[in-house]
């Protein structure tokens, strides 16, 4: 007998590290994946705006993700990485993270969407946890990342 097969709309995430935990970031949204760099710092800007950098000609502002969720400052390793980001509303956005894994395949089967409680930063900057493997992977809203927070 056949098996029926059901098509499931898949999006590819890449896998990233920020301290222990993982977080996916939609493939669509990604434009490049760099070394770490030499940062040019912006004065009178956000704390998590780490300054800019300049990429094949085009000034890319930087942001530290682990100081826009509340964590400790980054450390820059050999794993360290800027992920060059093109967002609708926001243009060219870089993010510094601790590390970049692997790129994972994720059904609508294996994301189950997050609700918000509007207290916890880091919370409200993910939409969905995907399940992979045995692991699990807490699936970024970059528009949420990249917006603006107040300070004051």
């Amino acid at each position: 007998m056949d098996e029926l097969k059901v098509e499931y709309e898949t999006t590819q995430y890449i896998v990233i590290k920020i301290g222990e935990e993982q977080f996916g970031i939609n493939i669509k949204y990604i434009d490049n994946i760099v070394r770490m760099q030499r940062i040019t710092r912006v004065p009178k800007v956000a704390p998590y705006l780490k300054g800019v950098i300049n990429l094949r000609g085009e000034v890319i502002p930087v942001m530290s993700l682990r100081i826009k969720m509340d964590l400790e400052d980054d450390e820059y390793t050999k794993a360290t990485r800027i992920i060059i980001l093109k967002l609708e509303q926001h243009g060219m956005l870089g993010v510094v993270v601790d590390e970049v894994k692997e790129v994972v395949t994720l059904g609508q089967d294996n994301i189950e969407k997050m609700a918000h409680d509007g207290k916890d930063d880091k919370v409200n900057f993910i939409t969905a946890i995907g399940k992979h493997a045995d692991s699990l992977i807490s699936l970024l809203d970059l528009n949420a990342v990249a917006a603006e927070k107040d300070y004051m």
